[in-house]
């Protein structure tokens, strides 16, 4: 057993019960809503986030972790407000999300840079992590990082070797979103393993868009967790697909490596919410409940399976 820090407190790892390892409560840019953002209602968005966590929390699940970091718009002191009012955990993350360059902040900063210095990344990272997020007191207990089609960038590996340096100093879990398309999860795991990173406590999230069973099994035998973490984005692939990889991994052993998400959010900037609940309307905290976990039933996997990825993976993953 470990502490796991949460926006309200710290707790022991066999507290946290059934986890959903990649969920949202806002991604939203500050900037473009203070410029744009003309509708905005902080006082509904926040009432409409606790309705819906409290749901969740009504459909059987504990915690979500929540990797919103720079470059997705995280603000504690609003997440802070909403895990007050529910009783379900949010587990909040450190680090920077890119798929292409860094921010303007860290361009001429750094070892070999204009500004010579030791990498700011790491020194932000491990704040975040060790004392608390901003004045917040809010501490981050796992580190998140990008790649995307665009591969390794020079901004993305830098942040990866960044965040790769900050989990072999302090201990801390890593997600990487990555394409599984593009088998971008090897890439993450040779750069986060060079760094030191422990890959058994690697998410390798959005796995679960791919159908690929020989890179799947790849990336779970070199140690990492699968990140079966975008259902209701059936749109990416549909949902039979989605079951099927799960059922088909079960069945190969594999249970004890994967985790489950929808990486949805109660609110996002980047689609109009009409636009967005007529494209994929399953693409909400409710989906796993009310439809995954009877259909992986249905398709004969057992109790003790849908706990390891419920339970056991996401608790070993900060143990």
């Amino acid at each position: 057993m470990s502490t796991v820090n949460t926006v309200t407190g710290p707790v022991d790892s066999a507290e946290l019960g059934n986890v959903l390892v990649h969920e949202h409560v806002f991604v939203l840019g500050e900037e473009y809503r203070q410029n744009y953002q003309d509708d905005w209602d902080e006082e509904e968005k926040i009432a409409e986030a606790v309705r819906d966590l409290r749901e969740l929390k009504g459909l059987g699940m504990d915690t979500i972790l929540d990797p919103t970091v720079l470059g997705l718009g995280r603000y504690i002191p609003r997440i802070q407000r909403i895990a007050e009012q529910i009783d379900l955990k949010i587990v909040v993350a450190t680090g920077l999300y890119t798929y292409n360059d860094i921010p303007f902040q860290f361009h001429y900063t750094g070892p070999g840079l204009l500004f010579d210095v030791s990498e700011p990344l790491v020194t932000f990272f491990t704040k975040d992590l060790t004392e608390g997020i901003a004045d917040t007191g809010v501490k981050a207990a796992f580190l998140k990082c990008a790649i995307e089609e665009q591969g390794l960038t020079p901004g993305v590996e830098r942040v990866m070797r960044a965040v790769g340096q900050t989990s072999a100093q302090t201990g801390a879990p890593i997600t990487v979103h990555t394409n599984p398309h593009t088998q971008s999860g090897l890439v993450a795991q040779q750069v986060l393993s060079e760094e030191g990173a422990d890959l058994s406590k690697v998410v390798i999230g959005h796995s679960g868009d791919s159908t690929d069973l020989d890179y799947l099994m790849k990336i779970a035998d070199a140690g990492s967790i699968l990140g079966m973490d975008r259902f209701g984005l059936d749109v990416l692939l549909p949902f039979d697909d989605r079951i099927n990889t799960v059922v088909s991994l079960v069945e190969k052993g594999y249970a004890d490596r994967m985790a489950l998400a929808h990486d949805a959010a109660c609110f996002i900037d980047w689609f109009d919410p009409e636009a967005k609940r007529q494209a994929v309307p399953k693409w909400n905290y409710r989906h796993i409940s009310e439809d995954v976990l009877p259909a992986l039933r249905e398709r004969g996997v057992s109790d003790k399976d849908i706990d390891a990825m419920l339970v056991d993976v996401p608790r070993r993953y900060f143990e």
